[in-house]
């Protein structure tokens, strides 16, 4: 992001206190606004629910976009992987494999591969096409929670219940090491967009900052209200936000290592979020039922998303922008547009 912003007072509704807006694009919010051609800065209109996907048997755990929007990838407690089209004459394929449910999905940069943890305590790489080839490799020794790419496709680093985080090589899944200061389950884990820092949350209350290369921690942020379900960093590297058990939805300055923003906007705990590419907005999914769209240059709340019955459980934005999907409880893949 550029240079910093000035404070200015928030929407009191969307924002416990005042706080910092991330960074503005070059030429300013009003610019913006108008080379986007959007009453939002980078939408022509209101998000409006394009499809719903059906087939799970259980509640949905994760979604992601691979890099072409041609496909979406879904886990679920019901132990299935589904590769769904955005074609909507294509069926969706089913990629079996996983011995339990299914806890975290996500496409490598290229599209290529579909990463997946499980509660059987393996992860698998999968080939994202109707035969479903993969490589299946036992990563820890309780649940995997989650799974992420670094930016350059080569490693990818694990979090579980067995309260570490791994990083391997996607090639041959070589263990590299493991980072494990963490004292009770870990949920979330992160690389940064430079593949420098790992970011971690943990039932044990806290976010954690890793360096990759000197495997050291670097800061805690403290959780006092609960625990992180998930953490995320800014496309710029220079935040990362979390999802609270406690309601909320914070961002901390990863440079300073102190907070910037907190929102307050859900009535139940947040489980999932997910940075716009711009790095200008942010959406989350709660327990309430709700996807709230974060406007994170204003400090603002822009819009509340009803849809799923039960709680909204994961949520995340294509790698443009211009779609979104989030799933739930209730067995739901749900598939909003704005363009």
């Amino acid at each position: 992001m550029g240079p910093p912003c000035r404070r200015r007072a928030l929407d009191r509704a969307a924002v416990s206190a005042r706080a910092t807006p991330l960074l503005r694009g070059r030429g300013g919010a009003k610019n913006k606004r108008q080379r986007a051609g959007g009453r939002h800065g980078c939408w022509r209109r209101d998000p409006s629910l394009e499809r719903h996907f059906r087939g799970h048997r259980d509640a949905i755990t994760s979604v992601d976009f691979s890099l072409n929007k041609k496909q979406l990838a879904s886990g679920s407690m019901d132990s299935c992987l589904k590769i769904w089209s955005m074609k909507p004459q294509m069926r969706a394929y089913c990629l079996v494999g996983h011995k339990d449910a299914v806890m975290c999905v996500q496409f490598s940069p290229s599209g290529h591969l579909v990463a997946s943890g499980s509660r059987d305590k393996t992860v698998c790489l999968w080939v994202p096409s109707v035969k479903g080839e993969s490589t299946v490799f036992k990563a820890h020794t309780a649940t995997v929670r989650s799974v992420h790419f670094s930016s350059d496709g080569q490693s990818l680093v694990t979090a579980s219940d067995d309260k570490t985080i791994k990083v391997w090589t996607v090639h041959r899944q070589k263990f590299l090491f493991s980072l494990s200061q963490h004292i009770n389950w870990v949920r979330c884990a992160r690389f940064s967009p430079d593949g420098r820092l790992i970011a971690s949350a943990s039932d044990d209350k806290t976010v954690k900052l890793w360096d990759k290369t000197s495997r050291e921690c670097i800061h805690s942020f403290c959780e006092h209200g609960g625990f992180a379900n998930h953490v995320e960093f800014h496309p710029s590297g220079t935040c990362i936000a979390a999802a609270g058990t406690d309601k909320t939805v914070k961002v901390w300055d990863v440079r300073m290592n102190r907070l910037l923003q907190h929102y307050q906007v859900h009535t139940a705990a947040v489980n999932s979020l997910s940075f716009h590419p711009s790095g200008n907005y942010l959406i989350t999914a709660s327990n309430d039922s709700t996807l709230k769209i974060l406007d994170l240059l204003e400090g603002r709340l822009l819009y509340t998303l009803h849809g799923h019955q039960g709680p909204a459980t994961c949520v995340a934005f294509s790698r443009t922008g211009d779609f979104f999907a989030s799933g739930g409880s209730d067995e739901q893949v749900r598939f909003p547009l704005f363009l």
